[in-house]
């Protein structure tokens, strides 16, 4: 794929298209294999770069793999996963690297985990913390311990009470994964629920897991043992399905129709946002549909949306909104593959929409109609969800050159074919 490329307007867009399996489902449904004794099978996983940089880790530490059309296999070893004699390489993937600290911490030996550049310019500090209470040893570059990581796994940790101090389900996840190795329970406390996929999916493969909600938060309690292997079919990615949603609305003349999403509460919390600011949008079992509609400034928390990874998205939504939209508490954006709480301003920005920070906080005067968004050249910053976001910004409106877009190939290798279809 050329790392260039030219998108121009679109007079109509109709169809349907299915995104990508799910990548936090994804990873979690090949890890979760692969620390079984057995062989598990999995429908419809993600064909993206980083689902399979955990793939290729975790075969390098026992794992057999075996792809036969749709359906993938996966074997644990018998007598459990083993350090790898190669560096295990997460490419540009942050659950791989977040998730994989807490399962090799419970792995003996000494790991190396590293990433490309923009994964190893990623703080690990916020896992690392709790895993070394847990009794695994870590170091990294720096002082928030950026990649490559060095970690020294022990098949005896302990298990914990932590309250993770910012919410992120990779961080619990870390400590859940972990905590299978422990000599005992360990309890996760989060003030904002976060995606439940980990324990969920623990507890379809026999383990002993118990969540409580409470207030706005979850306490998760994981039990120490080793998961059953298992039979997992993977829904299609809702943060994927978020740009043909945007998509829909903000295009003048659109219909579209997703098919077959994972419609978790957690994972939705972008479906609210958009109908609240006037979008015809609807999502059941069958999908997720969007037809043109004219949309007004909203109000938008980063606890709607707790991965943030719909707000580069969001902001192509409220550049075509009237009004001020606000993004409030979204400093979590800044440590993503870019900064993309300066991403999602520079796309409205360069759109023709006046926008501003305070803080973590930013705001975006919508301009009304996509019809008025200006044409642009825009670099990515190797970040998918900024070139896909572009990308609606610019078959919406009045087109734009979008650099760095081979980078797609992460998440989502056939995004632009899908995009073209609906033309």
């Amino acid at each position: 794929m050329s790392d260039e490329r030219q998108i121009e307007p679109a007079p109509s867009l109709r169809g349907e298209v299915r995104v990508p399996g799910d990548k936090s489902t994804s990873h979690r449904a090949l890890m979760i294999s692969a620390l079984a004794s057995g062989t598990s099978t999995i429908e419809g996983l993600s064909s993206g770069e980083d689902v399979a940089s955990t793939s290729t880790m975790l075969q390098s530490m026992g794992a057999v793999r075996t792809d036969k059309g749709d359906q993938v296999t996966l074997t644990g070893p018998t007598d459990g996963l083993h350090a790898s004699s190669s560096d295990l390489d997460c490419g540009n993937s942050g659950t791989t690297i977040r998730l994989m600290t807490g399962i090799v911490s419970g792995v003996e030996g000494v790991h190396t985990l590293i990433g490309d550049a923009s994964l190893s310019k990623r703080p690990m500090d916020r896992v690392a913390e709790p895993l070394e209470m847990m009794g695994s040893k870590f170091s990294g570059q720096g002082k928030h311990i950026t990649p490559p990581l060095k970690i020294t796994g022990s098949s005896s940790l302990v298990g914990i009470e932590y309250h993770v101090p910012k919410a992120s389900a990779q961080v619990k996840s870390a400590i859940i994964f972990a905590g299978l190795s422990a000599s005992g329970p360990s309890t996760v406390h989060e003030d904002v629920r976060t995606r439940s996929a980990t324990e969920d999916m623990l507890r379809h493969a026999g383990i002993q897991i118990e969540s409580v909600d409470i207030g706005q938060g979850r306490s998760v309690t994981v039990h120490p043992g080793r998961p059953k292997s298992a039979h997992w079919v993977v829904p299609g990615d809702p943060s994927q399905a978020a740009f043909f949603a945007v998509l829909g609305l903000v295009h003048p003349n659109a219909q579209i129709h997703v098919n077959s999403i994972d419609t978790s509460a957690e994972r939705i919390g972008f479906v609210s946002v958009l109908q609240r600011m006037g979008g015809s949008l609807s999502i059941d079992a069958s999908g997720l549909k969007a037809s043109s509609s004219k949309l007004s400034a909203t109000e938008i928390h980063a606890s709607e949306i707790p991965s943030v990874d719909e707000v580069p998205a969001l902001s192509v939504a409220a550049a075509a909104a009237t009004g001020v939209t606000s993004f409030l508490d979204m400093g979590e954006l800044r440590l993503k593959e870019s900064d993309r709480f300066e991403g999602s301003m520079r796309i409205a920005s360069l759109l023709g929409c006046k926008v501003w920070s305070e803080g973590d906080d930013f705001f975006v005067e919508g301009l009304g109609d996509a019809t008025l968004f200006h044409d642009f050249t825009i670099d990515s910053g190797l970040d998918h969800r900024i070139v896909m976001s572009s990308a609606v910004a610019a078959i919406s409106g009045n087109g734009g050159k979008i650099t760095g877009v081979s980078t797609v190939a992460s998440s989502y290798p056939n995004f632009f074919e899908h995009l073209d279809s609906l033309r």
